[in-house]
């Protein structure tokens, strides 16, 4: 295959959780630009047909699926829809999630742990799972979990979220490990602090915004648009012999 073409996702179908905005949406607009046929998925099916319309007003191919990864009955309906309708998976992007708790961690409650757990882990673990039986049957795929820089040092008053980050990293490692025999590559990004509704508590707060650009060599958040590449790599043939990696987009963070 030509260098040109390793990044064409012509005739790929590709699911993006919490795709009807911020980091998801935006990844879910350039897997569509390079040819796949996207399902934007997250809770609300108004804001995936947002999305997925847009796509497709763009020239893209898109389709709208409401799924919250933190129920089971609706990841099997996902599945069923997709093997039903498409009969293969090729991506698998999971980024929805979820951060109900911040504040000291010790002030966690039990519906706020729960909540994160079954989105943050359980979701993901869940998705992977259904993910690898699918693509096992079409010869292989390609998994990207979405984790964060708190998996690896955790972030101040987001005790519970960093938690479920570190699992994800681990999770993305074990899946590798097994699934790498039968071509499915299993790999993470793990995203900086970036400039989305989902990190609104750390960046509408002016005092808390400028201490967390100190720690950052860039001294500048992500937009959205800067974790799309890293998943376009991660799911193209450019990264056919990477699995099990864990790639940090954070404008230097882990390095200081």
């Amino acid at each position: 295959m030509s260098q040109n073409d390793l990044f064409d996702l012509s005739g790929k179908v590709a699911l993006v959780t919490g795709a009807s905005r911020g980091i998801g949406e935006s990844i879910a607009r350039l897997l569509a630009a390079k040819g796949a046929h996207v399902i934007v998925s997250s809770r609300k099916m108004e804001g995936c047909e947002a999305v997925a319309g847009s796509i497709r007003e763009a020239g893209g191919k898109a389709e709208a699926y409401a799924c919250h990864i933190g129920e089971m009955e609706q990841i099997e309906r996902i599945w069923s829809h997709i093997g039903s309708t498409h009969g293969k998976l090729d991506i698998l992007v999971n980024n929805a999630a979820t951060n109900p708790h911040f504040g000291p961690i010790e002030t966690t409650e039990l519906s706020a742990f729960q909540k994160t757990v079954d989105v943050n882990i359980r979701g993901y673990f869940f998705m992977c799972a259904q993910a690898a039986q699918l693509m096992k049957t079409s010869g292989g795929g390609a998994i990207v979990n979405v984790a964060s820089v708190n998996g690896v040092t955790p972030g101040h008053f987001q005790g519970i979220y960093s938690i479920t980050k570190a699992a994800v990293i681990s999770m993305t490692k074990a899946f590798a490990k097994e699934l790498g025999q039968q071509n499915i590559r299993v790999n993470a990004l793990l995203p900086g602090l970036t400039d989305t509704k989902f990190a609104s508590a750390l960046t509408a707060n002016d005092s808390i915004k400028k201490q967390a650009l100190t720690h950052i060599p860039m001294h500048r958040m992500a937009d959205p648009d800067e974790m799309a590449g890293t998943v376009l790599y991660l799911v193209s043939n450019a990264s056919s012999y990477t699995t099990g990696s864990c790639i940090n987009v954070d404008g230097g963070y882990l390095t200081v």
